[in-house]
């Protein structure tokens, strides 16, 4: 089907006309309505700090994040143990864990490994979907 993605804004509400900054006019509307004009269902740029509320009701079904922490954020307070990052645009199906190396609990049985079976599942599953056709 077509999921409905939303695409943060970069500045604090949403560049507020201009007062915060000006990439959501001239960087962001711009990539949401050339998305819109290939029949991708993108909204945006919206302000982040409702955004993640909406997303999380269903209004939307993905986020299109401005940079690291504005993604890891909520992903993280609602999937601590489960979450993947997954980069896109390159020519090869790339996920890890998403959270950092935890070297201060290496060696001492305390790490979970959630976050590690949930990237090798997604990789499988994108491996399969490109094999069968799907375009990465």
């Amino acid at each position: 089907s077509r999921p409905r993605l939303a695409v943060a804004a970069f500045n604090p509400h949403a560049g507020e006309e201009g007062i915060f900054g000006h990439e959501e006019k001239k960087v962001i509307l711009p990539a949401v309505r050339e998305a819109k004009r290939r029949g991708i269902q993108a909204h945006g740029p919206l302000p982040a700090d409702s955004l993640f509320y909406q997303a999380a009701r269903g209004d939307y079904d993905a986020v299109v994040c401005m940079y690291h922490d504005q993604g890891l954020i909520p992903l993280k307070l609602l999937h601590f143990f489960g979450g993947v990052a997954l980069t896109l645009g390159l020519p090869i199906i790339r996920t890890s864990v998403d959270h950092g190396t935890a070297y201060d609990i290496a060696g001492k049985g305390q790490a979970d490994g959630s976050s590690m079976r949930e990237a090798i599942l997604l990789a499988a599953k994108l491996a399969r979907w490109k094999k069968e056709g799907g375009k990465a």
